[in-house]
């Protein structure tokens, strides 16, 4: 597995070991990996660091969680292909970003096809702010590349927004912290329904993956949407507040507070044999985890 999101990487281990797997992990060195898993340093923008660290190895499958650019993708796609036979890419939900529209159908995998999406390698990839403003697009684009040039077969995960676990990125304790304390939370006039899951589940669902014999993208969410008033209640009744909203008033929104509708359709994750829980049945113990 190479890198390991703070929001189910570990868990994401935890599961692998479960099912039997001998489990090697590859970062920096910055975040130390759990007890019983082989850890290997480099950092994956450096091509030769990757192939040193790798050298002499081969492996069943690779989970990528760090793949956020084509020429990440690029590197990948040359230093992986001696060494797996299966890779798995996690990708996101905002590969949909503005295909969606309010009121339309929950969007399939078909509904962004990465084999004609553009790749664009010149771009500023390395740039912090430039890479943050186009998360997304970059996620698109190490799709796209991948598709056109792997060796190896390919799965792309489109991970719906995470909720629970570390909660490493602060989106959901802002809604929590704020309907504790009574605090107004700033959302869109017309806010749009979006797609979640929960952190344990996207973690046994890309174990799983990684053992299937399947290819190509496959969406991974839970059934059921919230649009940020919609998750605003929902956390209101688990914590005992009233939410105070607040819409049009110059604040920029909350974060899952989103002007463009893209739910996710996971029918072929089920058609292949995963079926995802419901938010409404994890929810609130998520939103229970944030405040312990």
């Amino acid at each position: 597995m190479i890198g390991g999101s703070r929001y189910f990487g570990r868990r994401l281990i935890e599961e692998l070991r479960e099912d039997g797997a001998a489990v090697t992990v590859l970062n920096r060195g910055s975040t130390p990996a759990p007890p019983g898993v082989t850890h290997l340093r480099a950092d994956r923008d450096d091509e030769e660091a990757l192939r040193t660290a790798l050298a002499g190895r081969r492996f069943d499958a690779v989970i990528d969680q760090v793949c956020y650019t084509p020429r990440q993708a690029a590197v990948a796609a040359r230093v992986f292909a001696p060494l797996t036979d299966r890779y798995l890419l996690t990708s996101t939900v905002e590969v949909y970003a503005e295909l969606g529209r309010p009121g339309g159908p929950a969007l399939p995998e078909s509904a962004f096809d990465p084999a004609t999406h553009p790749v664009n390698l010149e771009l500023p990839w390395t740039e912090g702010e430039f890479l943050e403003a186009r998360y997304g697009e970059g996620k698109r684009q190490a799709e796209a590349l991948l598709t056109r040039e792997a060796a190896f077969d390919l799965v792309t995960v489109r991970t719906a927004h995470v909720l629970g676990g570390a909660d490493f990125t602060g989106r959901l304790a802002h809604y929590v912290e704020r309907i504790e304390r009574g605090l107004p939370v700033a959302v869109h006039a017309a806010p749009q329904p979006a797609s979640f899951v929960h952190a344990p589940e996207i973690a046994r669902f890309l174990a799983w993956a990684a053992a299937g014999e399947f290819t190509g993208p496959v969406n991974a969410a839970a059934h059921g949407t919230l649009d940020a008033r919609e998750l605003c209640a929902a956390i209101g009744r688990t914590v005992g507040a009233e939410p105070v909203l607040v819409a049009g008033a110059g604040e920029a929104p909350s974060p899952f507070s989103f002007a463009h509708a893209y739910p996710m359709d996971t029918a072929r994750a089920a058609a292949l044999g995963f079926r995802f829980s419901s938010v409404a049945d994890w929810l609130p113990r998520a939103v229970q985890e944030v405040r312990a």
